[in-house]
């Protein structure tokens, strides 16, 4: 077992801060999966994890040790790079197995090491081949095998199915989960994929200008978002969030909404502006709905076993998603219970 902890760190490159006082505590042998846009600091992370970055301030611990001064090579972490990183002149072997001669390790033990990473991986039959001869999914699999071979205490992943098409990407999840599965040691991994992180993690740090803004479990983030950010980031399509100035303030537990009077009697309201949270798979045309609104449609994007539709009302553009199979005629619902209410600043109220 491995676990990882950070202790407020922090970076910069000038004077652009790029993490600041980042605080986590890893569990033991999780998958940890580290989601933001662009920017947010979350590749830097894991390059500080491995020593490829200096940390500014602060200290990360691996299984209670301090590594701030250790030399990468003393780490025990493997990193799998977004570009693959294999050498061109080596073959499969080769490039799985040149850690470990670096490391001066017996033949018998590089050779038994390799196989049995070419066998978790199904990638026994390429050994021979040079990487211009694999498809990038072959290529993924050779980098992720010589990260296996080094035995590390922390797998390192850095956006490592980016490169490849929806169609792979989605095989490729599946076997770095069945890994995960297989030989237990702590893995993280960074991507702006909100699918990766939702099928793969067991928790996942959703970061904001190197700001840590919710963690939690996939559901967790899901049904319970911290603010509009996390809110709109996880889901597709994002969250509809809705303004609702002080105008539409009825009562302290009563707002209208969509030409419907809504009360809420745990919420107490003040002449003050709130968001409104809808996902769009909480509408649907049931007329049993709590609430219901005449809808004019826009615009269908039909994805074969559900439908996006593009609404316009009262100057909001709302999506909702909808089964294929169903129509929207003259009214589309939804229930109180699916609403998640935003202050002023976008931060979740909660009863």
């Amino acid at each position: 077992m491995s676990n990882i902890i950070f202790k407020n760190i922090h970076k910069s490159f000038g004077t652009n801060k790029i993490i600041n006082n980042f605080n986590l505590e890893g569990k033991d042998d999780e998958f940890l999966v580290l989601v933001g846009p662009s920017g947010c600091g979350k590749s830097t992370l894991l390059r500080m994890i491995a020593g490829l970055e200096q940390i500014d301030e602060g200290e990360i611990h691996i299984n209670n040790q301090l590594i701030n001064e250790l030399h990468p090579s003393k780490r025990e972490t493997a990193m799998v790079f977004q570009s693959y990183a294999l050498y061109p002149h080596m073959n499969v072997f080769e490039n799985m197995s040149f850690g470990l001669k670096i490391e001066k390790r017996p033949k018998e033990e590089i050779d038994k090491k390799v196989m049995q990473a070419a066998k978790i991986l199904k990638i026994e039959e390429l050994l021979e081949r040079k990487p211009k001869q694999l498809s990038g999914g072959q290529r993924q699999r050779v980098a992720i095998g010589r990260a296996i071979t080094r035995n590390p205490k922390i797998f390192l992943f850095d956006e490592p199915l980016s490169n490849l098409d929806a169609a792979l990407r989605a095989e490729m999840r599946v076997e770095i989960s069945k890994l995960h599965n297989q030989i237990k040691t702590n893995m993280i991994y960074v991507t702006h994929d909100q699918v990766e992180a939702m099928t793969l993690a067991d928790r996942i740090v959703i970061l904001n200008h190197g700001n840590i803004e919710q963690v939690g479990t996939p559901d967790e983030i899901y049904s319970n978002p911290s603010n509009i950010f996390v809110g709109q980031f996880i889901g597709t399509p994002k969250m509809n969030i809705l303004k609702i100035t002080s105008d539409n303030v009825i009562s302290n537990n009563e707002i209208n909404f969509l030409d419907n009077k809504i009360k809420f009697e745990e919420y107490n309201f003040t002449k003050k502006d709130y968001f409104f949270g809808l996902r769009p798979e909480h509408f649907n045309i049931s007329t049993t709905s709590d609430y219901k609104f005449n809808p004019k449609v826009d615009l269908i994007e039909n994805l074969g076993n559900e439908k996006i539709v593009h609404i316009k009302i009262n100057n909001f553009e709302i999506s909702a998603k909808i089964p294929s199979h169903q129509t929207i005629t003259n009214t589309l619902g939804f229930n109180s219970k699916d609403i998640f209410i935003f202050d002023e600043n976008g931060k979740r109220l909660r009863s």
